[in-house]
């Protein structure tokens, strides 16, 4: 193959690529965590956005919202976790104001995994802390601390009793009746929860944001947001950034897959696949040292990363944990992750390294 011949079959290659990440955007719902994000930051629309979820989630009007989208609290050390919010908002109150500052903290959540299930509510108690400690300056009394809302959306159920939505605050064990506001408060959304369902039109919002469609929008306010889900995807900034956070995937794992077969071989590596181990040496020599140190070195990272993660998801480490924990972006790790959650409840590196190389 000549020059030319390499020229044009990156190019065709390139433009795959651009057209997959361009039918993934068309066809992403408001689950995922990039478009959701998007709309709730986009100018124009992100508050009006936020505002109708609320109204339809709380039954009222809120005035006074100020949106940030992709919040992260990180610890307050390097070894401390962090903890990344997809939506926060917090109401403008004026100071004199006699009502209490509530944040608000929306965020999708597409984990079904079992592990990830188990953990849901020590996840939420981390959230409601880190938000909380921002929250009170340093030296204010515990009455100026703001009142904490989590929700959380999700296509699985948390509980496994078939509801819509899960209401969790603190009560008191032996009198639950008596009154205990400490101001935290988290509702788990089920979009396919049949029992308990507070009212049609929430009910209708769960089923639309799974489905994000034309036909799925079937009152006022979900064709609004149609509408605005339509603006999003025909931007060509939201495009661009979607084809190059995709397209970047895609290079680091060509990058990785294509750098790495002879020197793991070559080297044997400890954490190295098995064929590395085995027949290593031996395949190094023949295709030449040079090559295998070029291919090899990137391929036992991948491997390595493989088993990292591997061991971290039996620890029921949730992807963003992952990511803060190996210092990675979450779209990095996210295909690796996502083939782990394959091999689960075992999560074998090889297993899940022969997956990602078959399905290259």
């Amino acid at each position: 193959m000549n020059k030319n011949e390499v020229r044009q079959k990156r190019v065709s290659e390139k433009v795959a690529e651009e057209q997959k990440a361009r039918k993934r955007l068309a066809e992403m719902n408001l689950l995922d965590d990039f478009l959701f994000n998007t709309l709730a930051a986009y100018p124009e629309i992100g508050e009006r956005f936020v505002r109708i979820l609320l109204k339809i989630i709380f039954g009222r009007e809120f005035k006074h919202l100020s949106v940030t989208a992709q919040k992260v609290y990180y610890g307050a050390d390097t070894n401390l976790h962090g903890a990344r919010l997809d939506v926060y908002l917090e109401p403008e109150i004026e100071e004199n104001s006699d009502e209490r500052v509530t944040v608000y903290n929306i965020e999708p959540d597409q984990r079904s995994d079992t592990s990830d299930k188990k953990e849901l509510p020590r996840r939420m108690r981390f959230y409601h802390a880190k938000i909380a400690v921002k929250s009170l300056g340093a030296g204010a009394d515990y009455e100026k601390l703001k009142n904490v809302v989590i929700i959380m959306i999700m296509p699985y159920d948390p509980f496994g009793l078939n509801r819509m939505a899960y209401t969790i605050k603190s009560r008191c064990v032996e009198v639950p009746e008596m009154p205990y506001e400490d101001g935290a408060g988290t509702l788990f959304l089920y979009t396919r929860g049949t029992e308990g369902v507070p009212n049609e039109t929430l009910k209708q919002l769960l089923h639309y944001m799974e489905h994000t469609t034309d036909e799925n929008a079937i009152n006022a306010e979900l064709r609004e947001i149609q509408e605005m889900v339509r603006t999003v995807k025909k931007d060509p900034e939201v495009t661009a950034g979607y084809m190059l956070r995709y397209l970047r995937m895609m290079e680091e794992l060509n990058r990785i897959r294509k750098e790495g077969w002879a020197e793991g071989k070559a080297a044997g590596m400890a954490e190295g696949i098995a064929e590395g181990k085995a027949a290593g040496k031996a395949e190094g020599m023949v295709v030449g040292m040079a090559a295998g140190k070029a291919e090899g070195r990137t391929e036992g990272e991948l491997y390595n990363k493989i088993s990292l993660i591997c061991k971290k998801l039996r620890k029921g480490k949730a992807l963003d944990e992952i990511a803060e924990e190996l210092e990675e972006e979450c779209s990095i790790i996210e295909p690796i992750y996502n083939k782990a959650k394959e091999c689960a409840p075992n999560y074998d590196p090889e297993a899940v390294f022969e997956k990602m190389n078959r399905d290259a």
